[in-house]
């Protein structure tokens, strides 16, 4: 599973069109950038924001019109955000909830539509998709409180063995440190994993899985982690779109418990060890 940024320094010119042999690739990442942009509108976004702003009303807020939401995903498109977007968004008369609810979902939507519509090659979605997550990253991380204390429970957050894309995961893990838990997410690449739970003393590993075709692989990892792990107590959590679709494949791979997003996982976790 590719993630879009990795795309940023290909040529333009690529498309689905011209590349027969890799069809199935191409189906496969544009079923995972089309989820993706249903989960930013449907999931993600919307539970994030309420988990931020529990108990609290925003202010009311001009919802950008529909030629902003297109002339931002255009912008996306053709060039690189950087510090500059982020102070410009946040300057925008909007709370940062209709920002991201009313401007970023849309575009996503936007977007999703150009590849349907072959109104833009799947190149170019692909990068303005994984512009986007860089956005939404940068600008969740001024929801998380900065004084949350710890609860002395830690965390290792990973794709499934294959996947590589982590925006699903960075936010699951904003979710976690502001409920207090030291968090550690790993890319899957960066180093052994079984090590890893080997040396350092976690109290859960949450692994994201959204393709069919990697399910053996994950079960093959749980099992390698509950052994290699210094906690015995260790416990395991799964999630991503695979499990949406199919919970009860989390007893399948040897998970303890399946969450559907951000918000639901800490909830469960703390249950967890509640129990």
């Amino acid at each position: 599973m590719l993630d879009a940024a990795g795309f940023d320094g290909a040529s333009a010119s690529l498309d689905r069109r011209y590349h027969p042999g890799q069809a199935t690739a191409w189906r496969n990442m544009a079923y995972i950038h089309a989820g993706l942009a249903r989960v930013i509108e449907a999931e993600i976004l919307p539970r994030l924001v309420l988990a931020h702003q529990e108990g609290q009303r925003a202010p009311a807020s001009k919802a950008p019109s529909p030629e902003r939401v297109v002339a931002f995903a255009q912008a996306l498109i053709g060039s690189d955000p950087d510090g500059e977007w982020v102070r410009a968004l946040l300057e925008e008369d909007l709370t940062l909830e209709a920002l991201l609810l009313d401007l970023f979902a849309p575009a996503a939507r936007h977007l999703g539509r150009l590849w349907e519509e072959d109104e833009a090659n799947f190149l170019d979605v692909a990068v303005a998709l994984g512009r986007l997550q860089s956005l939404t990253r940068a600008l969740c991380t001024r929801l998380e409180g900065v004084d949350v204390p710890a609860n002395g429970r830690r965390v290792l957050l990973m794709p499934s063995p294959g996947e590589t894309h982590l925006f699903s995961l960075a936010l699951v893990a904003s979710f976690f440190r502001e409920a207090g838990w030291s968090v550690v997410l790993s890319s899957g690449e960066d180093g052994d994993p079984a090590a890893l739970v080997r040396t350092e003393r976690f109290d859960l590993i949450g692994i994201s899985l959204s393709c069919d075709a990697l399910l053996p692989a994950l079960t093959d990892l749980v099992g390698k982690l509950r052994v290699a792990s210094c906690n015995a107590g260790i416990r395991v959590m799964v999630g991503g779109p695979k499990f949406l679709r199919e919970p009860a494949c989390a007893t399948v791979v040897g998970a303890d418990a399946v969450a559907e997003d951000g918000r639901s996982a800490v909830k469960i976790a703390e249950a967890l060890f509640a129990r």
